[in-house]
């Protein structure tokens, strides 16, 4: 927002960290929008990044801590701080101080996953009123020497100009999501919700050749989109992706998608290989929905007549693209199908 001013403070000599550079471009995104979100009349968003060595004084204090070279990257506010008892409950998957249907509390959750896959830790601290500071401490390695950026994207996950709709609350994966489709051939549809996915599926629904959802969404979660989804179109291709424990022993929400005729899902965090290579398996495999027990797709006979009847069948202009699909690759990403793939996700 314009009411925001942003610093930035980078250390000419920044050690060298390994890890997955997707993923630390996710941390850095949710700090910086839960960062925007706490300044809603404005301030100032400072980002940092220095070299430092953890001591084993220091490092025997902080769980999760290892002496040695790190870097530190600090994303700092002046917004309304964090109350002292919910200090201690922010990294805890669903806990969230937003208004609802403003966040899913899985952002500082997410956050801190990746920062302890990468050996890291996280310092927090605030002030209610004057605003909060989160130190991204990383493990570094002062000799190496940085690598060149891979070129070795293979052709066979890129896109081809098809139109992906995605459906995801979270703001910043939303983004990447976006970003990265973009970036590697697809055209994209964004939904904030499932409210939102259906009504733009109703509007593109001879152009979209899918739809990749996250199952927990405020308002229409992902499980009432594809239930939807199958009335209107019951062989819709259909990706879905969510935090929450999608293997097959898990029940619940992967038990109730499934039986939908889903079969392709993501577990978050992922890789943007992963996503670019089961977007492309999803689109090239033979569409197919659910089968009623008279073998007519979509599992009811009702949804024939919500398909014909109930729901409307706007007409699709083909020569007017909507004004959120980008077709130009974005973060500066090359046109060659060579092209590394951008960062995601989680």
């Amino acid at each position: 927002p314009k009411t925001c001013k942003v610093n930035t403070e980078f250390a000419s000599d920044l050690w060298i960290i390994e890890g997955d550079v997707t993923q630390f471009h996710q941390v850095l995104l949710n700090l910086c929008v839960n960062a925007r979100d706490a300044m809603p009349n404005g301030g100032t968003l400072t980002l940092t990044a220095e070299n430092t060595r953890v001591d084993e004084s220091f490092a025997a204090m902080q769980a999760g801590s290892r002496p040695g070279p790190h870097v530190c990257f600090e994303v700092a506010d002046t917004g309304t701080g964090i109350a002292p008892e919910h200090l201690d409950k922010i990294f805890e998957p669903f806990f969230t101080t937003k208004e609802p249907g403003r966040g899913t509390g899985l952002g500082l959750a997410t956050v801190h996953t990746i920062v302890r896959s990468h050996g890291g830790f996280v310092q927090v601290q605030s002030k209610v009123g004057r605003g909060t500071s989160f130190k991204i401490f990383l493990p570094a390695k002062p000799e190496a020497q940085a690598e060149e950026p891979a070129n070795d994207a293979e052709a066979t996950t890129r896109g081809r100009g098809e139109l992906v709709l995605v459906a995801e609350d979270d703001e910043p994966l939303s983004d990447l999501i976006q970003r990265t489709l973009e970036a590697n051939g697809y055209k994209v549809l964004m939904a904030g919700d499932g409210t939102e996915g259906l009504s733009l599926f109703l509007q593109y629904r001879s152009e979209i050749r899918l739809v990749l959802t996250d199952v927990m969404m405020p308002f229409f979660d992902g499980i009432a989109f594809v239930r939807a989804l199958r009335k209107v179109e019951p062989t819709a291709r259909i990706v879905a992706s969510s935090g929450i424990d999608l293997s097959e022993d898990a029940g619940g929400p992967r038990r109730e998608i499934a039986a939908l005729g889903v079969s392709l899902f993501l577990q978050k965090p992922y890789r943007a290989e992963k996503l670019l290579r089961l977007v492309r398996e999803a689109i090239d495999a033979p569409a197919h929905g659910v089968t009623g027990a008279d073998g007519t797709p979509g599992g009811m006979v009702a949804a024939r007549v919500i398909h014909s009847a109930a729901v409307p069948q706007p007409a699709v202009e083909k020569s007017t693209p909507s004004p959120v699909m980008v077709a130009e690759p974005a973060l500066g990403a090359s046109q060659n199908p060579a092209a590394a793939h951008p960062p995601i996700l989680n």
